[in-house]
């Protein structure tokens, strides 16, 4: 059951303009507002004063900070794989986020949220979205399932008696599910995503050219030369970090062959996690999944090649969703404008 605080009916959603749906990701959290669409996407990051534990900054201005901050700046990222890992700092983050995203329509409202939550969170982690939200000063949360949200926000049919696949590729987890007539049938989620090929990158670079980066230069890498499989022409880059034995700085060109290399290791652990899933489904779902294929959303659909890959490796058609990054609030959202749907699909 909801918690009590959450116990009015689900009918009751609907101030225009006041309830909010949100992707509460590991690297990014989107706000979307009843009558309003899509208000805010922002890092998911918060930056502390160590000394005073005052709130120095959230979302893209802490995001500015990371790596060069003082000794008494701390910046932190509340969610990790896709659940909460600071509580405290989670809530002050939600908290801000509901305050921007309600201040041209009034900032003392207390909105129903729903949030978008991996498939495999556990009943306690579940809990801690739920209270953490409560904290931010709202009067209802209702979660769902991401892939579920993914799927409806791509414009999947996901009532038909009919299989739908959705990959779902954030920054701490990567979401899989087969859908059909609105519950999910096969779905699995791995905490291999964005954040796991940001980090193999810096540690190929340790490891292979004894360079030192920070997320944000691994981020940058990349986005700017990063690719699933052999690009049609070779990307180059820049690269500037420490050197690890003689603590210098240092710059080294890369290329996209190279960032392929370091990128192999969670590509196949992603692409094992498909095949898994895929040997699970129901022999007819299978041939529908056959006839209609792979929906891919999130921000790790926008790797270069990732879609040819998961083609390559599955012999399925896949099709990367039209506005990947939003899809699931965009989900989510929608659940706000039908409170049948939301019913039918609320975690209870």
């Amino acid at each position: 059951m909801f918690l009590a605080r959450g116990a009015t009916s689900l009918m009751s959603l609907g101030r225009l303009g006041t309830d909010l749906a949100i992707d509460l990701g590991t690297t990014n959290t989107c706000v979307f507002a009843r009558g309003r669409g899509l208000v805010l996407s922002e890092p998911s990051l918060i930056a502390f004063n160590a000394t005073s534990g005052a709130i120095e900054a959230v979302g893209k201005d802490a995001h500015a900070m990371v790596g060069r901050t003082p000794g008494y700046l701390r910046t932190v990222r509340p969610i990790r794989d896709g659940v909460i890992a600071d509580f405290d700092a989670t809530e002050k983050m939600l908290r801000h986020f509901i305050w921007k995203a309600h201040r041209h329509v009034g900032a003392w409202l207390r909105p129903r949220v729903v949030i978008g939550v991996p498939t495999d969170i556990t009943p306690v982690e579940r809990r801690a979205v739920k209270d953490s939200t409560y904290r931010a000063k709202v009067s209802e949360v209702h979660l769902v399932d991401e892939p579920m949200a993914a799927a409806i926000g791509a414009g999947l049919p996901i009532s038909d008696a009919a299989g739908n696949m959705v990959i779902d590729v954030g920054g701490g987890t990567t979401d899989i599910a087969v859908i059909s007539l609105l519950g999910v049938v096969v779905g699995r989620s791995v905490r291999v995503a964005g954040d796991s090929m940001d980090e193999a990158i810096a540690q190929y670079l340790h490891k292979r050219h004894d360079l030192l980066i920070g997320e944000r230069t691994a981020e940058a890498i990349k986005m700017a030369i990063g690719s699933a499989t052999e690009l049609d022409a070779p990307l180059t880059i820049e690269v500037k970090g420490r050197h690890v034995g003689k603590g210098v700085p240092k710059r080294l060109e890369i290329t996209d062959a190279q960032i392929r290399e370091a990128l192999a290791e969670p590509l196949r652990m992603i692409v094992r996690a498909i095949r898994e899933t895929l040997d699970q489904i129901p022999p007819e779902l299978s041939g529908d999944i056959c006839d209609r294929g792979i929906a891919l959303c999130g921000g790790g659909a926008l790797l270069r090649n990732f879609d040819r890959l998961i083609r390559q490796e599955t012999k399925l058609p896949v099709q990367i969703v039209d506005d990947p990054l939003s899809s699931v609030v965009l989900g989510v959202g929608r659940m706000l404008n039908d409170h049948e749907l939301l019913k039918k699909l609320a975690i209870h």
